[in-house]
């Protein structure tokens, strides 16, 4: 259990780690950002939070 928990933090932040450097870089570094996000929102709070904010946020843009 504790591995399969340290396994997701790690491609979470390598996700989120390759995410940022694609925003200079060529390929999908917001996609990449958010992806990592998720993987990080079952076991890191503070990403889970960051999720639901940002799915608030895109609920309130479709709404207008």
């Amino acid at each position: 259990m504790a591995l399969a928990r340290l396994a997701r933090i790690a491609t979470g932040s390598t996700l989120l780690v390759a995410g940022t450097a694609m925003l200079v870089l060529p390929g999908p570094g917001l996609l990449t950002i958010a992806a990592g996000v998720h993987v990080l929102s079952r076991d890191v709070p503070m990403a889970a939070r960051a999720k639901a904010w940002s799915q608030r946020k895109l609920q309130e843009r479709r709404s207008n």
